[in-house]
């Protein structure tokens, strides 16, 4: 599966490109400018794309109103066809956001039962009551999802309705090649209608990925045969900051091995999850991390870690936002993409996953925890690694059972001793590639 090997690069095309917060249905091609910025994303190391919402929507892209037209105010088909194949064209993979557990107020289908009522043919194609009432005064109840009404809730149990959507996903895979979907919400879907659209995605395309937004529980419900191929790996978006801003990396040890180490009980091992340290939804890690200069240290453990890491646009320089200050904060219309130490900390680390086997692929075991530093081992296809991460601001000498006297720091290129400890500088992650 490509996804193992891949470091993916998010944008949120709506906010990207400086489109209106409101669909008025004036057409304006922006897209234009996810194209400026191909040279970047590529020097960064990236290999396959993630774009959000592109459809016509109300408002946010989650409220769509058509599947089969690109949102109007990002530009036509022809405009997203040309991007996609600039992408592909740089060998990137693209995968887009599918949002099928609901859709908008301004959903055609939907509009139908507002104007028809009983008499429409769609009204089995959503949870709806004619006994009741909704907070818009439609004469009718409908369930929005998880009580936001803006939010209309398809009836995925519905074959009309499965076939519209399997539709729009052959005609994004015909007219835009695309190599996989992040399913929005996949905790909300149906695991029936899950099975039917791994079966059916598997058919459309060879190693088409399906990748699942999931928050907590057990991510085995949602990625197994019979659903996703991969989840989003809220556990440890949360064990990453809070490890470092509390100076505890037995927080994210904890997780890392629980979800990931050698024992029969552990819950993900050899399955793949996305990591990421920020994303369209949350506060931007430049805000929520304490101290900036653990930064480095902490795309190092990001890339270092199991599981494929995520970039979220601007991310990649430090830009800050916080959740507080409302969703268009979080997903900005940057000028021009900026480069700075950071940026180079990424690229390296990208590099360095992208051509090891064993950081992508890799086994885990831990070998040091302490309060501000992890140290653990990836191995894999005769290859193996130790990653060494320190949080604090001081240097740390670093004692544990390396097996081999020598390494080279995947990051650097530099020569490493094991003998006699070795010495962590403050703020910093390792990549020693050692003997097996």
């Amino acid at each position: 599966m490509w996804l193992q090997n891949a470091v993916l690069y998010q944008i949120y095309p709506l906010g990207f490109c400086g489109a209106p917060l409101e669909n008025h249905g004036e057409t304006a091609s922006r897209l234009s400018k996810i194209e400026d910025w191909i040279d970047h994303i590529c020097s960064l190391g990236v290999t396959a794309v993630l774009l959000n919402p592109l459809f016509e929507s109300d408002a946010h892209g989650y409220d769509t109103r058509d599947y089969f037209k690109v949102d109007s105010r990002l530009g036509t088909n022809e405009d997203l066809r040309q991007l996609t194949a600039r992408l592909h064209e740089r060998g990137l993979k693209v995968v887009f956001d599918g949002v099928f557990n609901h859709v908008g107020r301004g959903f055609w289908a939907f509009r139908d039962v507002q104007e028809k009522r009983w008499d429409s043919p769609y009204k089995d194609w959503f949870r709806i009551s004619f006994d009741g009432n909704s907070p818009y005064n439609d004469g009718f109840w409908y369930e929005g999802w998880e009580g936001h009404y803006e939010l209309v809730k398809l009836n995925l149990w519905n074959g009309d309705v499965k076939a519209h959507l399997f539709e729009a996903i052959r005609s994004w895979v015909n007219d835009y090649q695309i190599d996989g979907l992040r399913l929005d919400v996949a905790y909300s879907l149906l695991p029936e209608f899950l099975s039917e659209l791994r079966r059916f995605t598997s058919s459309l395309k060879d190693d088409f990925v399906l990748i699942g937004e999931t928050l907590h529980g057990d991510y085995n419900r949602f990625m197994n045969d019979n659903a996703c191929h991969a989840v989003t790996n809220y556990e440890c978006y949360k064990g990453l900051y809070s490890s470092f801003n509390c100076m505890n990396m037995h927080e994210i040890g904890y997780s890392l091995h629980r979800q990931f180490g050698p024992d029969s009980w552990c819950l993900y091992t050899g399955k793949t999850l996305l990591s990421f340290v920020d994303n369209h939804d949350v506060s931007r890690v430049a805000s929520i991390l304490e101290d900036a200069r653990q930064l480095p240290a902490l795309y190092g453990l990001l890339f270092g870690m199991p599981g494929t890491p995520c970039l979220y646009y601007g991310s990649e320089w430090g830009a800050k936002a916080a959740k507080a200050e409302g969703d268009p904060a979080l997903r900005p219309c940057f000028e021009a993409p900026e480069q700075n130490a950071l940026t180079e900390v990424i690229r390296a680390a990208a590099k360095a996953r992208r051509e090891s086997p064993a950081l992508c692929r890799g086994s885990y075991k831990q070998l040091l925890v302490q309060p501000g530093q992890l140290v653990f081992e990836r191995q894999c296809d005769g290859e193996r690694v130790i990653v060494a991460v320190n949080a604090a601001g001081t240097p740390f000498c670093a004692h544990f059972d390396a097996r081999a006297g020598r390494g080279v720091d995947l990051l650097t290129g530099e020569t490493h001793d094991f003998g006699g400890g070795s010495e962590l500088a403050p703020y910093s992650c390792y990549f020693w590639k050692t003997e097996c």
